[in-house]
């Protein structure tokens, strides 16, 4: 339909208006308004005029919208209403109105009316990026949120501009939550995770508009699950080896290697390698053994006429691991008398040269100039986090053509991120989203632009986008609970563990201090390596561990981002209490032991307590020596328990005063410590109190731990051990016959009350066999 052509009320028009779902409205205030969907078609029939005004028309706007001017019908023109580019700014708002003012009838009265656009499902949701990226640790408790920032946009409004997401590919590992506002999207771990099972999983976010004829949109969302220190060092299944190497082999040669596997992946992973202190001096001599790789080298040159075996224990140690174990036998063989050549010789071949051949090719065309940039490239830094919809830079290309040939149109690269925009006239480059430098720092773009000739030419610039970075991300422990142990007889200063943290900012806002807060323990942050130190000497008997929280501040402006992490110290015991002795209470206490005691009889206890914990507080009793001086004394000390016995029955000639010298060790490493005591024993036919007017004195060696005893402590020990065993298993036995004599009578009591069970009952009924036996006493 033409300007000035009348509109004909036929079936056609009739359908037409029918479909267009256009219709009039006059509010009461006189102003008019038309509501008309988006994208409608060209020519196609908005509303008229002709009913409330007289002719002619003239619509002084030709936007959008052509007037008949003998009619006063309104039409679309070819260049379509898209809601969203008409109103960017409104694109959520209710109502996109565009007024347009006419004159109508014969005095030319000014009047206006409003097109209000109405929306359609005519965009669909997207993301900011095409990939979302989060990082979970293994350790992560099931039920664990995480908030996705990641969230999609749709520029269409109410029902065609609400969105639904869910996942797929997440095999039940993860689910969503979506919050009660409908925004916050919320990732949900569902099973507990483990890294050395999986590492990486790979979903997809999808999210659907709720329009009528809904749109969706996706991205990849990717889970790095992070790892904690959860496995330790193994040796592979080809452990033990034996290599074997020539009597004649040089100083360095690399004898083989060995390798221990940690499933762990970083710092968690770390191996240590090293040579069992049990190996052989030959072997210390002959080998050595890098910590580091697992490389075992010759340590001298060999100079060996005979063979010879060498057994190496390895051991692999990681952190807060007992070590694994492997070993390696070197096999010598004597040196070779005669040594092997071999020659290589060169081959020399002929080199075919290419010819080269120059092919002019003319190219003819009407439309011999493309549109030309001023620049090779353009570059330009944006902050992060910039408001969407914020203008880049306006790039121009010039055509030396004219007419047509000569009018330039811009556009960006097919595979360009859908947040950048280019106005096609104007060439003004856009960004609608906020920019993340910790994703992306530098964009590069294409933008062609190309001219309207038959057939059009095209050139092309790139523009370098490079992202400022802003302070908008705090610091981040690469666990959330360090773990550390240290021995308690370290020095001041000395070093803990590493803090490991990191801020995916740059510069200042991702520089870190760290220090320890709301703490008294004696440690303090190395800020230059961050690493943890003691600032004073530990105690382990005071406090065996520390529990402390360690602050990361970064250097950030205008505001410092803060994280908090929790560390535990766990103080390592070493052997520095040496037992002491709670009875006797003095070395000039006394006890009297009666002569008629039996053999086996405790007559005395010596109870002591060591500080320390594990092998470093194990005591262990021995007599050192007795007086009066016999080949064979009397008494006797558990080696463990303290408890002094009578070995056999006295005699006459042990009436009297026994001073027992018993050394208290424990069985720490590396050296062990001990106390002694004196255990004075009176053997008297009158028990009573028995006092010393002073201690016995010593009068031995002072070197008592290497010679505490002529007889090895471990001989005595197995010999008592021996008839300890043998005593125990001998009451057991005893113990056991008179269970069974006590289970056979109540068997037969009970039956035979059973079978008296209507006849004479007396309270003090006793069984027919025990009376024959009592009678039998009598």
């Amino acid at each position: 339909m033409g300007h000035g052509t009348p509109f004909n009320m036929n079936l056609a028009g009739l359908v037409q208006s029918l479909l267009l779902l256009v219709h009039i409205k006059q509010l009461t205030c006189g102003s008019i308004q038309f509501v008309v969907p988006e994208e409608l078609e060209p020519g196609t029939l908005v509303g008229t005029l002709g009913k409330l005004f007289q002719p002619p028309y003239k619509l002084l706007t030709q936007e959008y919208m052509w007037m008949d001017t003998n009619t006063g019908n309104i039409y679309t023109t070819e260049q379509k209403m898209d809601r969203e580019f008409v109103c960017p700014e409104e694109t959520k708002a209710e109502e996109c109105i565009i007024p347009h003012s006419v004159v109508v009838g014969p005095s030319g009265d000014l009047i206006q009316f409003h097109v209000i656009i109405e929306d359609i499902n005519d965009n669909a949701p997207q993301f900011e990026n095409s990939e979302i990226h989060l990082r979970v640790s293994e350790d992560t408790a099931v039920g664990t949120s995480f908030l996705l920032d990641d969230q999609a946009q749709d520029r269409d409004i109410q029902q065609n501009g609400k969105l639904q997401y869910h996942l797929q590919g997440s095999e039940g590992t993860f689910t969503l939550n979506i919050g009660q506002d409908g925004f916050s999207i919320m990732l949900v771990v569902q099973t507990a995770l483990d890294r050395e099972t999986q590492e990486l999983y790979k979903m997809q976010l999808v999210v659907t508009d709720c329009g009528a004829h809904p749109l969706s949109a996706s991205a990849a969302l990717i889970v790095t699950v992070t790892d904690v220190d959860d496995n330790c060092p193994s040796f592979s299944s080809d452990s033990p080896q034996t290599v074997t190497i020539q009597g004649d082999s040089p100083q360095n040669m690399v004898v083989t290697q060995v390798t221990a596997t940690d499933p762990d992946t970083g710092p968690n992973a770390a191996i240590i390698y090293s040579l069992s202190p049990k190996v052989s001096e030959r072997a210390k001599k002959l080998f050595s053994l890098d910590r580091r790789t697992g490389y075992i080298r010759l340590a001298q040159d060999l100079h060996s006429d005979k063979s010879e075996e060498v057994v190496l224990k390895v051991l692999a140690s990681g952190p807060h691991c007992p070590p694994a174990n492997t070993q390696v036998t070197v096999s010598v063989l004597p040196k070779a008398n005669q040594e092997l050549m071999i020659k290589v010789r060169s081959v020399e071949g002929s080199v075919i040269i290419p010819s080269r051949q120059v092919i002019k090719v003319l190219v003819a065309d009407v439309n011999d100039n493309a549109p030309l940039f001023p620049v090779s490239h353009y570059q330009l830094s944006v902050e992060e986090n910039n408001q969407p919809g914020m203008p880049l830079l306006q790039v121009s290309a010039s055509d030396a053509d004219s007419g047509n040939n000569s009018r330039v149109t811009y556009r960006l690269e097919k595979n360009t991120s859908a947040i950048f925009h280019i106005d096609s006239v104007t060439g003004q480059l856009s960004v609608s989203a906020p920019l993340d430098r910790e994703q992306q720092d530098v964009h590069k773009l294409t933008v062609f632009a190309g001219d309207s000739g038959s057939p059009p030419l095209e050139s092309q610039v790139t523009v370098i986008i490079r992202i400022l970075d802003q302070n908008d991300n705090a610091p981040v422990f690469l666990t959330s609970h360090f773990i550390f142990f240290i021995p308690e007889n370290v020095s001041p200063l000395s070093l803990v563990g590493s803090i490991e943290v990191k801020d995916p900012d740059e510069g200042e806002n991702g520089s870190i201090e760290l220090h320890v807060v709301n703490s008294t323990a004696p440690f303090v942050v190395d800020n230059a390596r961050g690493t943890l130190r003691t600032t004073s000497n530990l105690d382990r008997e005071t406090e065996d561990r520390h529990e402390l929280h360690v602050l990361a501040t970064d250097n950030g402006h205008p505001v410092a981002l803060t994280s908090i992490v929790r560390v535990t110290v766990f103080v390592e015991d070493m052997n520095d209490n040496q037992p002491k002795v709670i009875l006797p209470s003095s070395n000039s206490s006394c006890q009297t032991v009666s002569p008629g005691t039996l053999a086996g009889t405790v007559v005395a206890k010596i109870y002591a307590i060591d500080e320390d914990s594990g092998l470093n507080s194990e005591i262990m009793f021995s007599i050192v020596a007795s007086e009066p001086a016999q080949k064979s004394s009397p008494f006797q000390v558990d080696l463990r328990s303290g408890n002094i016995t009578l070995s056999q029955q006295l005699l006459p000639i042990d009436m009297g005063m026994h001073n027992l010298f018993v050394i208290v060790r424990d069985n720490g490493k590396p050296t062990p410590l001990y106390t002694t005591v004196w255990v004075n024993l009176l053997v008297n036919e009158s028990l009573e109190n028995c006092y010393l007017d002073r201690a016995p004195a010593w009068t031995g060696t002072s070197d008592l731990v290497q010679s505490p005893s002529k007889a090895p402590i471990c001989k005595v020990e197995i010999i008592k051990y021996a008839q300890a065993i043998f005593i125990t298993g001998l009451c057991m036995l005893l113990a056991s016959a008179s269970l069974l004599l006590v289970s056979t009578y109540l068997f037969l009591k009970n039956r035979s009350l059973r079978n008296n069970k209507n006849g004479h009952r007396g309270e003090n009924m006793i069984p027919l066999r025990l009376k024959e036996k009592y009678l039998s006493e009598e």
